[in-house]
């Protein structure tokens, strides 16, 4: 029994009392703990509860508690017990029930008698795990894993993210893609198809969670730059969203991964008997668009406040598709917005590397290559940039050379989109990428072309010519689609290049020992953290200034020590905390613009983050009445 405990609480003062939280009205044994002075000890006569009693509950090592906390967490309520826990992943624990869960949701008997917590149980996949062969073959297992343990899944991806990271998403997704109708096991998000015409607002009520906070979409026309995988494209969604959870803090019940499959033009796909997506070509025109406006109102009729984030949609149509619902729907494309934010993040980094402001932008002369949807899209956050910093439209629009495989923009092309033409060049049209560098001299240079090697040796020195230290990113994924590797940008610049990829790559040892480090210019880096906010404050949209402000927060949160190794992003392992910076400067954004229907004001934005941010650690369960 625990000594001191009076029998006379309620003779407490208050005034003392009442001095022990100001946050709240409700007494906490926590709180005054922490509040009591050492004159303030209890003793046996005295009117305070005991010290003991206020002493939270550290780990233990007895028994299946070992290594686990006894302090109080509220339980959970599952609908179902016994097999119905065990098959479902959100609540299943796997050989971590312990005695009294067992009894309670009749479990007895139906698992392994030695319990396990989730220390070993992390320990011995990670065992298993680091013994496969290959990449593809870690990510089926860690897949398999999340199909029946999602609590344990994300703990492994949270604690691990550096390791894990290029496993569940870039580079290994793409394989994961191509080998989906293969390796397909269990049911995980939504597919909606032109049968579905006028049944998608009653569809979406299959779907068994109510609070769906993000849903990551899309039609499998462009997936990374393996181009069109129809109905395969299910693993980028689900690649994205297993990131929001573990970088970004959502629970992964408020996550809904989803396929347009409006059909395939790959010949292979259509050919294939295994394919398991609709077998016809894609359609066209009004028929694509009418599918694309159902599932949109659907998802909205049911969970008005969702945040809807388009991937891998063809250049054709994913700015067509941006611009005709991000005035009232939630949404972004993250390969448009996303992409552009976080290589903004990074140029501003490279340009504090350099020594130089980060006012300096609208100084730059910058040549992308591509001009899909990736690369017209950093172009316009490039120059939304430049404009926030005071320079005008034109100036800033002028900085900007894209070139794609007919050579630089220009106006007499004929089939631009409006967003290219706003890009294109009067004179010069056609000019090849060597000839643009050589003439206008750019500072940066950016690849998203999905063509591996597009980078030779004549062009990344051109680059050096005129600048003593270029900016070289190339972008593209996955790492046999990169311009040009790491090994290549350093040794051809002796190592006076600031580099950044698309997929990670090893460090870089040149001839005289000298080492760098490349970072990778992931997307992870601002999606996350850009949902998190948006959804938290309840924004209505997501604004151009939302985007520019999360650009800013990342290229705030590298260290001097890391812009003096040429890093240009922060090490993965910072990614919740990086996370949690972005969420708040787009919350404040919104706040300012008057969007954030949830949250008006708040003293402390980072503590109000941190705590609704999802930890993946066991909880108690109760059985639903």
């Amino acid at each position: 029994m625990i000594s001191g405990i009076v029998s006379k609480l309620g003779s407490r003062r208050p005034n003392r009392i009442a001095s022990l939280s100001k946050a709240s009205s409700a007494f906490s044994p926590y709180a005054a703990l922490k509040y009591m002075s050492t004159s303030d000890a209890p003793t046996e006569g005295n009117n305070y509860i005991a010290e003991d009693f206020l002493i939270e509950d550290i780990t233990t090592n007895e028994g299946e508690w070992s290594m686990c906390s006894r302090k109080f967490m509220a339980p959970l309520k599952v609908p179902g017990r016994g097999d119905d826990i065990l098959n479902n992943p959100l609540w299943n624990k796997g050989t971590a029930f312990k005695t009294g869960e067992r009894d309670r949701l009749r479990l007895r008997g139906l698992l392994p008698p030695r319990r396990l917590n989730m220390v070993n149980q992390k320990k011995r996949f990670l065992k298993g795990l680091r013994e496969k062969d290959s990449a593809i073959k870690k990510n089926i297992a860690l897949e398999d894993l999340h199909d029946r343990n999602e609590t344990l899944y994300h703990r492994i991806l949270v604690d691990h993210i550096e390791e894990m990271a290029p496993l569940i998403y870039t580079p290994t997704v793409g394989q994961a893609c191509k080998e989906f109708g293969m390796r397909y096991r269990r049911a995980r998000g939504m597919y909606f198809t032109e049968e579905d015409h006028g049944h998608m607002a009653a569809m979406v009520h299959n779907w068994p969670h109510n609070d769906v906070r993000v849903i990551c979409v899309t039609d499998g026309s462009r997936i990374l730059g393996l181009g069109d995988l129809g109905a395969n494209g299910m693993g980028i969604p689900i690649g994205k969203l297993s990131l929001y959870c573990a970088a970004g803090g959502i629970a992964p019940h408020r996550v809904l991964p989803i396929v347009i499959d409006a059909g395939t033009d790959n010949e292979e796909l259509l050919e294939d008997e295994y394919y398991l997506g609709v077998p016809e070509k894609r359609l066209k025109g009004r028929d694509y668009y009418k599918l694309i406006d159902e599932f949109m109102q659907a998802v909205k009729n049911r969970w008005p406040n969702v945040l809807v984030q388009f991937e891998d949609f063809s250049s054709d149509k994913a700015q067509t598709i941006l611009n005709h619902y991000r005035n009232d729907h939630l949404c972004f494309n993250d390969d448009i917005q996303g992409t552009g934010a976080t290589t903004l993040a990074g140029i501003l980094s490279a340009l504090r590397a350099k020594g130089e402001s980060v006012d300096s932008l609208g100084d730059q002369k910058i040549v992308i290559a591509g001009a899909g949807s990736a690369g017209i899209g950093v172009g316009q956050v490039l120059v939304q940039a430049m404009v926030e910093q005071g320079r005008e439209a034109e100036d800033a629009t002028n900085n900007i050379f894209i070139v794609d495989q007919n050579g630089l923009l220009g106006t007499e092309d004929t089939g631009l989109s409006p967003e290219q033409k706003k890009f294109a060049r009067e004179i010069d049209g056609g000019m090849s990428m060597d000839a643009v560098i050589e003439k206008y001299k750019p500072t940066i240079l950016l690849g998203m072309t999905g063509v591996g090697g597009l980078f030779k040796e004549g062009i990344i020195k051109g680059m050096t010519k005129h600048c003593d230290r270029p900016i070289i990113f190339p972008l593209s994924n996955p790492t046999t689609k990169a311009e040009c590797t790491a090994e290549q940008a350093f040794t051809w610049t002796d190592g006076n290049c600031i580099f950044a990829s698309g997929s990670p790559f090893d460090p870089v040892t040149l001839e005289d020992g000298r080492i760098f480090y490349p970072t990778q210019c992931n997307n992870m880096y601002i999606f996350p953290g850009l949902g998190l906010g948006a959804t938290l404050c309840g924004a209505e949209t997501v604004s151009d200034q939302m985007l520019y402000v999360a650009a800013e927060a990342l290229a705030n949160h590298m260290t001097a020590e890391e812009l003096a190794q040429g890093k240009v992003f922060p090490p993965l392992s910072k990614i919740r905390d990086v996370s949690q910076h972005v969420a708040v400067a787009v919350i404040e954004q919104a706040i300012q613009e008057g969007q954030a229907r949830k949250l008006t004001d708040c003293a402390d934005l980072h503590d109000f983050v941190s705590k609704k941010m999802y930890d993946p650690v066991y909880v108690p369960l109760v059985e639903k009445n």
